[in-house]
């Protein structure tokens, strides 16, 4: 039996109790609500389709259930990856969104290929080497470049330009030009409001509110068609089947 060390989610399950169901499906529902966007949301900001976001979200969940060796390690999409997926997949693809899908997938399969290396060479102290200045100036550098290439959906219209400042500059000739959607603005600013206001709320899920609210207001006064606000629309159903793309 010693491969089952290599299957801590199997351990678990063989000692699973009744009473941790109730707890369990609670944190399933609230986690399933809020990674459900965030994995659309990151897919779009990355350059591909929205609904391989959410085949990124289930699939490695599963696996980790199974070959993860944390019970209380939250899985899902980052949003330091968003950017230096989209600065690969964006500029190669040529707004295809098939070729999008497969470099971004080939750039998960070496990236998973070169973090076993890494662990299997126990190269894991490399990242003390990097001082926090240095890694504090990369995550607040993605995390401002996430937020300028997300302001045109904000204010409900698209440009063409590149680079984070060429993109502001675009964003306030948009903007004077009378291209913004002030509906989409509202609801985008409410949405930031209500994450915000709620960002210490240890009773309230604030992203969760938010998410509910943005979907619910959006449905009930139809205003994808009254108002122009870009919605996602419908997802293909199933799994995408395996195919080897040429490039």
């Amino acid at each position: 039996m010693r491969w089952i060390r290599w299957l801590p989610g199997l351990i678990t399950l063989r000692q699973y109790q009744a009473t941790w169901l109730k707890q369990d499906i609670a944190a399933g529902i609230v986690l399933v609500t809020m990674l459900v966007p965030v994995g659309i949301a990151y897919a779009v900001a990355s350059g591909v389709p929205g609904i391989y976001g959410l085949y990124a979200t289930i699939v490695p969940l599963l696996a980790y259930a199974l070959f993860g060796p944390s019970r209380i390690l939250v899985l899902g999409p980052d949003s330091s990856l968003a950017a230096i997926i989209l600065g690969v997949v964006f500029p190669l693809s040529g707004g295809d969104p098939f070729r999008a899908v497969a470099l971004a997938s080939m750039m998960a399969v070496v990236s998973g290929v070169v973090c076993i290396l890494a662990g299997i060479a126990r190269l894991g102290f490399v990242t003390e080497l990097l001082s926090k200045p240095i890694r504090y100036g990369y995550m607040n550098g993605i995390a401002l470049t996430v937020l300028i290439s997300q302001l045109p959906k904000v204010f409900g219209f698209s440009i063409d330009d590149d680079g984070p400042l060429r993109e502001l500059w675009a964003i306030g000739g948009a903007v004077l030009d009378g291209r913004a959607n002030w509906i989409a603005f509202a609801i985008g600013a409410s949405t930031l409001a209500v994450i915000l206001l709620l960002k210490n709320s240890k009773r309230l899920p604030g992203v969760l509110i938010a998410v509910i609210g943005a979907t619910a207001i959006v449905g009930a006064f139809d205003l994808a068609a009254r108002a122009d606000v870009s919605v996602l629309g419908p997802l293909p159903q199933g799994l995408p089947a395996m195919i080897l793309a040429r490039f």
